[in-house]
């Protein structure tokens, strides 16, 4: 360690190493805070003081919060995630951690049984989504045998830390490795079994940030002392959690839980293994009362999941669609799936003028706001020529006007221009008026000229056009709001319909309900709602609309149609005594 004196060169400090040799094998000096050496520098020798320095740590607050959890006086439940959905599902429903079940990560992602066939980088790839769709809860990953000898298993171990995760499980089994309530358990040695938690818990020591749950799958396959033997010295080994498999009635679970020393001070988690496991089920309370700290839920959501697919398939076979009752609306689904906080967030980051994506106004709640000069640079790139650049025109002397008579001090006309709201938020797809700020001398002076190079401009088109579009028609979108009963907004755009309209309604960020019955019973076969930007996509699903321009169709349903309305846009025979209805969302 280098002193406050000088800077020690490499060559010098190659000189002092036969003086600093002596230096450590004397007592005396090495408890020394410093020592003089022949050179002005100082060497200071300190006692190491831990492993790892705290800033080497990389702390994940969720094994914070794991922690904190387990010195709560209740039980913690945790049902078993297989990908980033279930895992948003559980943490939705208010758990207190999810455990990442290789028995079910293995189903749902290869399809195949839990024998060892999923891999340690398919795992770790599987935790980074589920972390990623989830915001807090603590997940504890399955780390099965840790993949390979105690060198792999550190390396597993800080694989899993890194992709987030709060705990990591490490079995004693032998390769190929399988759930441990199936036949043929194998379990490696004594020795072994404890190595693999030494190492697991000295890549914790070493700076990975989070909880060892050690797992044995004696009692299966040797004996219930041996299930005990070895929990035992896992917690000696430097274990957080402990876990014994397949135990077969409440007395081994209560002898699990009454082990002494230091096994008696780490929580113990229980394996409610549901369909007819080993283990009797008992209720949180129970195995409370037990000593268990920490349940996990294996099948609950992979089992429902696997009968609610199968129920369905069989219905789609005979050509029913499953009841709302049983799939929820496709709201619902939108919602599960994390569509509300992709729209708030997308709101968040809005740019100025931009069309947006999927969401309306209707669903975002959220007025829609865009400045002027977005608004005509939009008008302008959309080379409608100089039609286009006059309503501009007319909407910057429009706003002049109004800008001239709030200066004068009265609001009480509601003074309104395109401005981004105070709280700097926008909402992508659509403007909306809101009331102007007072701005600074300099900025409404510069305002004041670009106004009037305006009005000259607009007077030059005048005299060249026979007619103007009102401005209402080129800055208002047609997504924005508008409310029940009034005329839905127009565009003037290029590319007018054959029939020569120039007011054609853009449909562009709007969504229509979709709706196939049977035309002699009406009974609904087909019901779904889909954006604007599919409906092209519908003669290609009904083949009997072949030749449709369901759009343009559309488009002049809606010009004669308030937002109101209840009847259908589009009604058309879709064949085989079908009939084929679009109605606006």
């Amino acid at each position: 360690i280098l002193g406050n004196d000088s800077l020690v060169t490499l060559t010098h400090m190659n000189n002092q190493i036969p003086h600093f040799k002596k230096m450590l094998t004397n007592p005396k000096i090495l408890h020394a805070h410093s020592v003089n050496l022949p050179s002005k520098s100082r060497f200071a020798v300190h006692k190491r003081a831990a492993v790892i320095p705290q800033s080497s740590r990389a702390s994940n607050p969720r094994t914070q919060k794991l922690r904190d959890l387990l010195q709560e006086k209740y039980i913690l439940k945790g049902p078993c995630c297989h990908d980033a959905l279930s895992a948003k599902l559980i943490e939705q429903a208010g758990f207190d951690f999810a455990f990442m079940s290789g028995f079910c990560t293995s189903a749902a992602r290869l399809g195949a049984p839990d024998t060892g066939l999923i891999s340690y980088a398919e795992m770790v790839d599987q935790g980074r989504y589920i972390h990623e769709a989830t915001h807090s809860m603590p997940i504890i990953g399955d780390g099965d045998t840790g993949y390979g000898n105690a060198v792999n298993v550190k390396r597993t171990v800080k694989g899993y830390a890194q992709a987030g995760f709060a705990g990591i499980l490490i079995e004693d089994q032998i390769m190929p490795k399988s759930c441990g309530h199936v036949k043929g358990k194998r379990v490696t040695s004594r020795e072994e079994a404890v190595s693999r938690i030494k190492a697991a818990v000295d890549a914790r020591e070493e700076g990975a940030d989070i909880l060892i749950l050690a797992r044995t799958d004696a009692r299966q396959a040797i004996s219930l002392d041996e299930a005990l033997w070895r929990a035992a010295a896992f917690a000696d080994a430097g274990a957080d959690l402990l876990f014994i498999d397949a135990l077969q009635s409440e007395e081994e679970m209560r002898a699990f839980c009454s082990l002494p020393g230091a096994a008696g001070r780490v929580p113990k988690m229980a394996n409610m293994l549901e369909g007819g496991g080993k283990t009797p089920i008992l209720s949180p309370e129970q195995l409370q009362q037990l000593g268990f700290k920490l349940v996990a839920y294996p099948l609950s959501l992979l089992g429902v999941s696997i009968r609610a697919m199968q129920q369905a398939l069989g219905s789609l076979q005979t050509g029913q669609i499953p009841a709302e009752k049983e799939m929820g609306s496709f709201q619902d689904i939108q919602k599960a799936v994390g569509f509300d906080e992709y729209f708030e967030q997308e709101a968040k980051y809005a740019l100025p003028g931009s069309p947006g994506s999927f969401a309306s106004p209707a669903e975002t709640g959220t007025p829609h706001t865009c400045s002027a000069a977005a608004a005509s640079g939009a008008v302008a790139s959309t080379g409608t020529g100089q039609k286009d650049n006059a309503d501009v025109q007319n909407v910057q002397k429009e706003e002049g006007e109004k800008k001239k008579d709030d200066s004068s001090g009265s609001r009480a006309g509601s003074v309104y221009s395109y401005s981004r709201p105070p709280s700097g938020r926008e909402v992508a797809g659509g403007w909306d008026k809101r009331p102007q700020e007072p701005q600074p001398q300099q900025q409404q002076e510069q305002n004041k000229g670009e106004q009037e190079l305006a009005q000259q401009q607009q007077q030059q088109q005048r005299e060249q056009q026979a007619q103007s579009v009102e401005a209402d028609a080129v800055i208002e979108e047609p997504s924005a709001i508008v409310e029940s009963g009034t005329r839905l907004p127009t565009s003037s755009r290029a590319g007018e319909d054959a029939g020569g309209d120039s007011s054609r309604t853009n449909l562009f960020g709007r969504n229509f309900l979709v709706r196939i019955s049977d035309e002699t019973t009406r009974v609904i076969k087909l019901e779904t709602r889909i954006p604007a930007a599919f409906l092209s996509g519908l003669t290609a699903l009904v083949p009997n609309v072949s030749g449709l321009n369901l759009e343009s169709m559309i488009e002049r349903a809606l010009r004669d149609r308030t937002l109101g309305s209840k009847e259908a846009l589009v009604s058309v025979d879709a064949g085989s005594n079908n009939r084929l209805e679009v109605f606006l969302e």
